[in-house]
């Protein structure tokens, strides 16, 4: 069986966020990078369905600047067989629909008979490019799943998608792709061997051309959404601390701020 794992390199969610002086992006130099941990859960699913089956291939595929590469060797780390990394500036900055073509096109190079990728990235948070890339290779997509499993003839596979106070069963044929969610695994940390291995795996770098695929059809060249400006969250303003020497106090003073002030009661 031949899996494929999407992957995105995105700002640690601890980082803190600035923008930049053009106002439409943010300052990246001291950011620390981490794989996208929506894409994580897939990577981790494609190693333990190979692991079920017995055999096969994981392949990761990541778009971005060289240093995606990092987040690429991690996937290969944690037990990935092979990489591309779409490293071509034409492909950067592009929307979800932009980011797919070129995913798309780097899929169609590769055998597969399920892909596996993030429900949505962390940073831009529009979960489209799993729906998109389903629509582009025309293939079934099952979504948001938290759990999968594949038939014993291994040509469908089953996914449940948790919804309010239920779960919803879908299942389809092969090939399909699913995006993944918390709930799914509990991705595996990279062990010392690994990290040593994945120095060793194949690591193919790509160019659009390398994929068939015009520039115009990728990066901002390639977008129909265009960021305008991005604002920071207003700025808080300072809590207020309720006085008084009992609690009886201080419960009468926070009503009478409730009515007097806010005027919510």
């Amino acid at each position: 069986m031949n899996i494929l794992a999407l992957i995105k390199q995105v700002p640690d969610t601890e980082a803190q966020i600035k923008i930049d002086a053009g106002g439409k992006g943010i300052q990246t130099a001291d950011i620390k990078w981490v794989m996208n941990p929506y894409d994580e859960f897939g990577v981790e699913e494609a190693l333990r369905l190979k692991e079920k089956v017995g055999g096969g291939k994981v392949t990761v595929i990541g778009l971005g600047p060289q240093r995606v590469v990092e987040s690429l060797r991690t996937a290969l780390a944690m037990g990935a067989d092979e990489a591309v990394h779409i490293d071509d500036p034409a492909a950067d900055g592009g929307d979800s629909l932009a980011t797919a073509r070129a995913l798309a096109a780097a899929v169609k190079g590769q055998p597969f008979d399920l892909i596996f990728c993030g429900q949505r990235a962390v940073d831009d948070d529009n979960g489209q490019v799993g729906a998109a890339l389903s629509e582009l290779l025309n293939i079934p997509l099952l979504s948001l799943a938290t759990k999968v499993d594949l038939s014993d003839d291994k040509t469908k596979v089953r996914a449940l998608r948790a919804v309010e106070g239920a779960s919803w069963v879908m299942e389809t044929t092969l090939p399909a792709v699913i995006t993944t969610q918390k709930g799914l695994n509990e991705p595996r940390y990279a062990s010392l061997p690994g990290i040593m291995k994945a120095k060793k795996k194949p690591l193919a770098a790509k160019k659009l051309a390398d994929l068939g695929l015009d520039p115009s059809q990728a990066g901002e060249a390639g977008s129909k959404i265009k960021i305008l400006a991005l604002t920071p969250p207003p700025e808080r303003k300072a809590g207020q601390i309720i006085s008084g020497e009992t609690p009886e106090e201080k419960g009468a003073q926070l009503v009478k701020m409730l009515r007097e002030e806010a005027k919510i009661i």
